[in-house]
């Protein structure tokens, strides 16, 4: 929890909402009574946090404010500008949310995970920085993998495909990758999966790949629910198939892991990351909507990457070169301590 972090003086909380807008929905959630109340709902959660964040930045009186995104930025942020407190915003995704796009007229500076072009910001207050990510993860040489691979207690594989959804999992990506699953280590008998279900999909995830495998199988898959140590497992792989979170991008491109991303339909800021990766060649990217109804495209490329580390090598370093930045952290706030009171 924040509050139990030593770094961390005082933690306060204030009200705020968010605007609910389904991709792929259309005016159909125009006519959906629910979202319709949970927004007007939320408008007045907002107007309330923009009161309490304005009674709180008078007390405090901050020289500058960060903002990382998301919708309690919003009413932070209007206190600030109301107040003439400079404030600094961050987008970890190729496209700014739309929490930082409703404050960002009045910011004193934008920081960036990509090149700065990619952004609707003026181009002299914006600066790319990357995103800040847990000091776990470093380059993965051959030799920190195999390490890895020990502590983990993977050293039978020679070959390692490691899934993620993040934390809370993502139950169709885990269903694409459990029904295509055969076709991989049907291809190759040294490939183990390592799969990150989610907290609450474990079971499920694990009863999946039982309707394909046969037992003999079922001992070269290795199902979680979630695991702090993230970096141990990616690091362990040849190959990451994830979401396109922009963390978790970030996290890969350290480490230099050739990606294969699904991105969620429903999660715009996922199919935006991964298109604009997938441009420059740094991850392949393959549709959730295809693959649900013919998993068998995934296991092809991954059958495909598997068979070639020349392309895993040059996916990883493709990857890193558009997205790492060694002194993210640092930069970041650099960044911010420069811009108190100019």
């Amino acid at each position: 929890m924040p509050a139990q972090h030593p770094d961390i003086n005082q933690v306060f909380s204030v009200r705020a909402g968010k605007f609910r807008r389904y991709s792929g929905e259309g005016f159909k959630q125009l006519l959906d009574i629910r979202t319709i109340y949970k927004n007007l709902r939320d408008i007045g959660r907002v107007l309330r946090g923009y009161s309490e964040s304005y009674r709180l930045l008078r007390k405090i009186n901050p020289d500058i404010v960060f903002i990382k995104g998301g919708f309690v930025g919003v009413p932070v942020g209007l206190a600030a500008a109301s107040l003439r407190i400079p404030y600094v915003t961050h987008d970890s995704d190729s496209a700014p949310g739309l929490a930082n796009r409703i404050i960002s007229r009045w910011a004193k500076v934008h920081a960036v995970a990509l090149a700065k072009e990619n952004y609707p910001y003026p181009s002299e207050k914006t600066f790319s920085v990357g995103v800040p990510i847990n000091h776990n993860f470093v380059p993965v040489t051959p030799q920190l993998r195999i390490k890895y691979r020990e502590e983990l207690g993977l050293s039978k594989f020679q070959h390692i495909i490691f899934v993620t959804g993040g934390g809370n999992g993502a139950a169709t990506l885990n269903t694409i990758v459990a029904k295509c699953s055969r076709l991989i280590l049907d291809n190759n008998s040294t490939v183990g999966i390592l799969h990150m279900a989610g907290r609450a999909l474990t079971e499920a995830t694990e009863a999946l790949y039982k309707q394909v495998l046969t037992d003999e199988q079922m001992k070269r898959v290795i199902i979680k629910g979630f695991d702090d140590k993230l970096y141990l497992y990616s690091g362990a792989a040849d190959i990451v198939i994830g979401r396109g979170s922009a963390t978790n991008l970030a996290e890969f491109a350290m480490q230099g892991k050739a990606c294969v991303i699904v991105p969620a339909r429903q999660l715009p800021w996922t199919v935006h990351n991964t298109r604009v990766l997938a441009e420059d060649n740094a991850v392949i990217s393959l549709d959730e909507d295809e693959l649900t109804q013919n998993p068998a495209g995934l296991a092809a490329t991954c059958n495909d990457l598997l068979s070639s580390p020349e392309k895993q090598l040059e996916l990883g370093d493709k990857l890193s070169k558009a997205l790492v930045h060694q002194n993210s952290a640092r930069e970041l706030a650099t960044l911010i301590i420069e811009n108190v009171n100019q």
